[in-house]
């Protein structure tokens, strides 16, 4: 499955419609997540685009770029907060993670069990993961001219089913970009309007959708006391007393 190279994604989000799209995912992950202070934030896939706002309030904010895609030297001043990797294989420990976005990354894989796993091993215990993926009903993944055009749009059932498959639980599945992909400046000015419109009246119809996912970790049963086997004691047959008497007169008898 070929992805969207990096230098596309970067002159996509540098485009007036990329940055409405930007401003519009960011209000949402701001309504899901409005405080992440104090946590360690990862975003998988192309996701710089939506770290900025979080980096004076995150612990740690970084990124990594699966290596089919390429990668981009992210933020543009200061060190490098973003690194290459083989996203079945994550260079990170385990429990390491409080927070994970996923942008632009599971549709467009055929490894999303192994690459849901990784994220599962590098979460903490009450880690939290918000994955972004092109919906199936919506217009955006009808045409190529976006990165939600290309790989494999999800239905909500898909979606739930991969989660839960790889242990998670989740959160109902929320809906974004209501409005066309058009670089017309009308709907661009309309954006927020026909965001506000969408999620109320066509909820099932967005560009993408967006589901939080909760590392589920199971309890480990105490295995029980082993029970020491008790061997039976076979005793000897009874025999009858007046059988016992006789035999005794017998032996007598023949002594004499």
């Amino acid at each position: 499955m070929m992805r969207p190279d990096v230098i596309d994604l970067r002159k996509f989000y540098h485009t007036r419609l990329g940055v409405t799209v930007r401003k519009a995912l960011v209000r949402k992950i701001r309504t899901i997540w409005p405080d992440i202070s104090n946590f360690r934030l990862l975003g998988l896939g192309y996701a710089t685009p939506y770290l900025y706002p979080f980096r004076n309030e995150t612990e740690r904010t970084f990124a990594l770029m699966p290596a089919q895609q390429g990668v981009i030297h992210w933020p543009h001043e200061g060190p490098g907060l973003v690194g290459l990797c083989d996203e079945t294989r994550l260079p990170l420990q385990d429990n390491s993670v409080d927070r994970i976005i996923l942008v632009h990354g599971l549709e467009n894989t055929r490894e999303a069990d192994v690459i849901l796993q990784e994220i599962w091993r590098v979460l903490t215990s009450s880690g939290k993961l918000l994955v972004v993926v092109p919906g199936r009903r919506g217009l955006w993944a009808r045409l190529e001219k976006t990165p939600f055009g290309h790989g494999h749009p999800f239905s909500d059932k898909q979606l739930r089913r991969a989660l839960r498959d790889n242990m998670f639980t989740f959160s109902d599945v929320q809906g974004a970009l209501y409005f066309p992909p058009s670089n017309m400046r009308i709907i661009l000015r309309m954006a927020s309007f026909l965001e506000k419109i969408g999620e109320k009246w066509w909820s099932q119809f967005s560009g993408v959708r967006i589901i939080e996912a909760e590392k589920q970790v199971f309890a480990i049963p105490q295995e029980p006391l082993k029970k020491k086997k008790v061997r039976p004691v076979i005793a000897p047959a009874a025999r009858p007393i007046g059988a016992i008497q006789q035999s005794g007169a017998i032996k007598r008898e023949k002594s004499v």
